[in-house]
């Protein structure tokens, strides 16, 4: 199937605007997603097997999850558990509606099997978002499996009313999501990363505690990174998860860095202002995820994104600290096999390493370094 895809579907596919083929992708899922029958469909061919996590005292199925930025705007919420996910992170979601930044706004970098995007948060505020997730639990087609939602700062909002912002979409979400994860990390809204300074990111988990802690059911809420921060900006980061109750970190968003390259196609590509996503992410991704599982002896949950395509990247994230993976440009290129294909693959690799769950393996390259 993902042959198939490779060859004879994508070549199709790409011979289209990025985000036109996006957008027309979601609206076909969000059709299928309004029927049972539509869902164990698709859940015939792409849905995966059994490879249970528990974290955040959530139950994964398994541990391959969708990232932020497929699935902006809740079209589509009970597609992914019957394409083989075992979580789905929703959004990113603000508190004021936006349309995003102009377009065109995201482009294929084909050769280097990347994604260069500045998309700006585009999605129909936190409320209206709200009234969707509703919608869907009424529909009776909740998926089984957790859900998150990625909620960043609003564009019109200045930095010094960030929490309030943050706190607004969390309030008007809360009740829909199994964790929410902080997005500070965004290179497409102005000045956004200057929230993962310590202080700023404490008065934003501050307030969202308030709400959270007050409840009879709080809820994870993460914190998502750039790959670009330095090891001392992670490990300040790192020194919040205790006295603001974060949950776990997600490693990482999209990077601002681009790779040396003599193809002139490429340079076209990365000369576009964005983030980059897909295979040129993979090693820095996996070396903040290793430093964040050694500098915090593993006592910090990660879910680890950037550059997954196969087994073997995720397989290295998971070695390298990471509980739980998502995936969202690997998807452009392999095709909607790939969940199944990772959950398949990890499966194998358990039975030939000989260990008995998940767990046992994360972290596991850094232990047998010791």
């Amino acid at each position: 199937m993902s042959w198939f895809y490779r060859k004879i579907i994508r070549p199709v596919l790409f011979n289209f605007n990025s985000e036109e083929i996006h957008n027309q992708t979601l609206s076909a899922l969000g059709r299928m997603s309004q029927s049972r029958l539509g869902l164990d469909f698709i859940s015939t061919f792409y849905g995966a097997p059994s490879l249970p996590v528990e974290l955040f005292g959530l139950k994964f199925p398994n541990p391959v999850g969708l990232a932020a930025g497929m699935d902006k705007q809740s079209e589509a919420v009970p597609v992914w558990e019957a394409m083989g996910f075992g979580f789905v992170e929703l959004g990113g979601v603000t508190w004021h509606p936006q349309s995003g930044n102009a377009a065109p706004r995201m482009f294929r970098a084909i050769a280097d099997e990347a994604l260069v995007n500045r998309m700006g948060f585009n999605n129909p505020g936190a409320e209206i978002v709200a009234g969707r997730l509703a919608a869907w639990k009424k529909s009776g087609l909740w998926p089984n499996h957790p859900v998150g939602i990625n909620l960043g700062k609003s564009k019109i909002t200045p930095l010094e009313a960030a929490a309030g912002d943050y706190a607004n979409s969390f309030r008007a979400l809360r009740e829909y999501a199994d964790f929410f994860v902080v997005n500070v990390s965004s290179p497409n809204t102005p000045n956004l990363r200057e929230l993962q300074d310590k202080d700023a990111l404490a008065e934003i988990f501050r307030e969202l505690q308030l709400i959270n802690l007050r409840s009879t059911s709080p809820k994870p809420i993460l914190v998502k990174v750039a790959p670009d921060l330095s090891f001392q900006a992670l490990d300040e980061i790192l020194g919040l998860t205790t006295s603001c109750k974060i949950s776990g970190i997600v490693a990482t968003n999209t990077t601002i860095t681009r790779p040396e390259t003599a193809n002139p196609v490429l340079r076209e590509t990365y000369s576009e202002v964005g983030g980059l996503s897909g295979k040129p992410l993979r090693a820095r991704s996996t070396e903040i995820i290793r430093h964040l599982y050694r500098s915090s002896g593993g006592q910090v949950p990660i879910i680890g994104v950037g550059g997954i395509l196969n087994v073997e990247d995720a397989w290295e994230k998971i070695e390298a600290g990471a509980s739980l993976i998502q995936i969202y440009t690997g998807l452009v290129y392999e095709g909607p096999s790939l969940p199944q294909q990772i959950v398949e693959g990890l499966r194998a690799r358990l039975e030939e390493k000989r260990l008995g769950s998940l767990p046992d393996a994360i972290g596991s390259d850094q232990r047998e370094r010791k």
